[in-house]
């Protein structure tokens, strides 16, 4: 299996745009690979949350900050565009998109799959390669009823000390979802135990992605 490492970006740190629908959907997708990113380096990052309000943007908000407790600069963007209704507000959701690609020039991006059955998602989605289209965009994925998992190609191997500091921030913080019969630690460790076998990870977790575009660079650019 081949490693492949990011970027150096052009300043000190490397600079991550993370965008999700929801105000759990970041930290289920990819909460253990920002914890052990912004560990690891400088890391700026951008967290983007397009469907949040009252209880719900408060938890994404102490979320975003636990989360991203180590990182070098941080900045929290919300938005309240209601849940399920995103393709029916689909300029007004672009017109944000649109604002964050004058302010922003990424070394990463964090997203959701584009096979994800949730419409919420799959828009989310699509605008970021519509925005972002010289950049190293990795989509992640949300356990869901609608059993819609794919194969991954991508994996972010993680310490099963960070695996289960992801599952318990998640529970900790949305308090409002531990309602739902999907919604708990097992669930959460379960999922970044299977990847971690597809990844043979050392620790035996893992996060996975799917990179779509991944340039392989032979020679002298």
């Amino acid at each position: 299996m081949l490693g492949i490492p990011l970027p150096d970006g052009e300043g000190p740190a490397l600079r991550v745009l993370v965008l999700g629908a929801h105000s759990d959907d970041i930290e289920i997708g990819c909460g253990a690979t920002l914890l052990a990113l912004t560990r690891a380096r400088q890391v700026e990052v951008t967290w983007v949350v397009l469907g949040a309000s009252g209880v719900r943007e408060s938890e994404a908000r102490a979320s975003a900050d636990a989360f991203l407790a180590d990182a070098a600069g941080t900045s929290f963007v919300g938005r309240g565009f209601r849940d399920g209704y995103f393709p029916y507000v689909g300029g007004e959701v672009k017109d944000v998109f649109e604002e964050l690609k004058a302010a922003l020039e990424p070394d990463l991006v964090l997203t959701h799959a584009r096979h994800d059955l949730h419409q919420d998602h799959r828009l989310v989605c699509e605008l970021t390669w519509n925005t972002w289209r010289d950049h190293l965009v990795l989509e992640y994925e949300v356990p869901k009823y609608d059993g819609d998992l794919g194969a991954p190609n991508v994996f972010v191997p993680v310490s099963e000390a960070l695996a289960e500091e992801k599952a318990r921030l998640l529970v900790e913080h949305f308090e409002s979802q531990r309602g739902k019969h999907w919604f708990d630690e097992r669930l959460f460790l379960g999922l970044m135990r299977l990847r971690g076998a597809e990844a043979n990870a050392p620790e035996g977790y893992a996060e996975a992605f799917f990179g779509r575009k991944l340039p392989l660079l032979v020679g002298a650019r």
